[in-house]
């Protein structure tokens, strides 16, 4: 991996609780998308590899902006043999407006309950101005066609990330 990406988004640690699916089947899951329509993780690998990427809250500016990071990219992705499925633990309600307000064009799945994202280790104790409370940890997952987890992304911050997955994107061609 090139020095510029990992500044940008640090791989994951062998510490990290989502480092015991790298290399191995990834979760799978049957999740609703913003119409309440079912999408699971088979019908996405049967697109290609998918770039399956968690964040905390719909209409936050991180999650946002990373969204429309996607958006922006998704034709560059695409080219590179894979889709983007974006999970959160809103409401398909929330996800559908969300989507709409940005011009989303990818799959936003609900995971209310955090049965997925604790499945992926991503829903975790996170502490914000001295309050503790549990929530998803921005983390993506890069999987291959054969549902392998190949990369991981942690603790993702935003600015940048979408370059260092189209890099990561290239090295798994």
């Amino acid at each position: 991996m090139a020095g510029k990406a990992r500044s940008k988004s640090k791989s994951v640690s062998p510490a990290h609780p989502a480092s015991t699916l790298l290399n191995k089947p990834a979760p799978d899951f049957e999740l609703p998308d913003g119409s309440g329509n079912a999408v699971s993780l088979q019908d996405l690998l049967s697109k290609g590899n998918v770039v399956l990427y968690f964040y905390p809250r719909d209409f936050t500016a991180g999650c946002s902006k990373e969204a429309c990071d996607f958006r922006d990219r998704q034709k560059l992705i695409g080219a590179r043999g894979a889709t983007i499925v974006g999970i959160s633990t809103d409401s398909a309600a929330s996800h559908e407006k969300f989507a709409a307000k940005y011009a989303l064009d990818f799959p936003l799945l609900s995971d209310v309950g955090a049965k997925v994202a604790r499945r992926y280790g991503v829903y975790k104790r996170k502490k914000l101005y001295g309050r503790e409370f549990e929530g998803i940890e921005r983390t993506t997952f890069i999987i291959d066609r054969r549902g392998l987890v190949r990369r991981i992304f942690p603790r993702v911050k935003v600015e940048g990330h979408v370059d260092a997955v189209l890099m990561a994107l290239e090295e798994l061609a």
